[in-house]
C-alpha cells in the first residue's frame, strides 16, 4: 500500500516575513519550515501504517518548493516517512493553488498508484483549505476532508467532520484523498533515533520536466488569483484604560465596546 502526505514549507510565522516586488511571498529570504497543520496529516499517515503492523506500506513525503523546501521533506522523514519527493523548479515560483495541485497530482502519479493521499486542512501562509479537493479532482479519486476523527479497516475509512453544532461522519472506500483538520491528534515530535534515521532515507528530487509539466502551465503569469497589493501592518498602539475611581468604570467600559460594536 502506498500512502502519499503532501507537505509544504511556509514561512515562519515569527520570523520577518514580507513580500516579493511581485507581490508573491518571499520563500527564499526568510527562514521556513514543515507547515504545522501538514504535521497533523503526517501523523495521521505514520498511525494509519502502524495500526495495520504486518502489512507492507510506505509512506511518502511529497513537497513543492524551492530549494529550502527541502526542509519540510525530511521534517516529515524524521517523524517517520519512509522516503521524500522534491519538486523543485524556478519555473513553480507565484503558483496559485490550480497549478500547485497540478504538479501534485502529475509528482503523485510518477511516484506510483496512491491508496491514499493525506492533506492538512489548509496551509498556515495562504489558508485556501482548496488543494484536497483539486488534488482529488484531477486524480479522479474521491475526498473526505477536513477530519477530526480518522477510523480504517480494511479498504474502509470513516471519518468524523465537525462542523458548528453539528458532526457528520463519512465513510469511503481506498484509494481516496483525505484531508485532516488540526483536532484529529496531536502530531509526534521526531526523536534522535528518527533524526538520524531520516538521514539515510531515500529523497528524490524532482523537475516539471520530469513529471511531464510545462512550464507555461504554471507560475505566476498563468495564475487564477493574484495579490494586487500589501501594506506593511501599522505598529501597535497604546491601549485604552478604564478606570474605577468613581463607579462609572463598568458604564465607561460598556460604551467603550459599544463605540469599537464589540457588543
Amino acid at each position: 500500500m502506498n500512502i502519499v502526505v503532501c507537505v509544504k514549507y511556509v514561512p515562519d510565522a515569527t520570523a520577518d516575513r514580507k513580500f516579493e516586488d511581485d507581490n508573491t511571498v518571499d520563500r527564499v529570504g526568510v527562514d521556513g519550515l514543515l507547515s504545522e497543520l501538514d504535521e497533523y496529516a503526517v501523523e495521521q499517515a505514520l498511525q494509519f501504517r502502524e495500526k495495520r503492523d504486518g502489512e507492507d506500506i510506505e509512506v511518502t513525503a511529497l513537497c513543492v518548493g524551492p530549494e529550502k523546501a527541502v526542509d519540510a521533506v525530511r521534517k516529515a522523514l524524521q517523524m517517520g516517512a519512509d522516503k521524500g519527493v522534491h519538486v523543485v523548479d524556478d519555473a513553480i515560483a507565484g503558483s496559485d493553488a490550480i497549478a500547485t495541485s497540478l504538479v501534485l497530482a502529475k509528482a503523485i502519479e510518477k511516484i506510483g498508484p496512491a491508496d491514499l493521499v493525506v492533506c492538512g486542512m489548509a496551509s498556515t501562509d495562504a489558508g485556501m483549505s482548496v488543494v484536497p479537493a483539486m488534488l482529488a479532482e484531477r486524480l479522479g479519486l474521491p475526498q473526505v476532508t477536513l477530519a477530526s476523527v480518522v477510523e480504517s479497516q480494511g479498504d474502509q475509512v470513516r471519518v468524523k467532520r465537525d462542523n458548528e453544532g453539528s458532526t457528520e461522519v463519512i465513510g469511503a472506500t481506498l484509494p481516496i484523498v483525505l484531508s485532516v483538520t488540526d483536532q484529529s491528534g496531536e502530531a509526534r515530535y521526531p526523536s534522535f533515533k528518527g533524526i538520524m534515521a531520516a538521514k539515510k532515507k531515500p529523497l528524490e528530487t524532482l523537475a516539471l520536466g520530469d513529471l511531464g509539466v510545462d512550464a507555461g502551465e504554471v507560475g505566476l503569469s498563468v495564475a487564477w488569483s493574484q495579490v494586487e497589493d500589501t501594506a506593511a501592518r501599522p505598529p501597535r498602539t497604546a491601549g485604552e484604560i478604564v478606570t474605577d475611581e468613581d463607579g462609572s468604570g463598568a458604564t465607561a467600559l460598556v460604551e467603550f465596546l459599544a463605540s469599537k460594536k464589540f457588543i
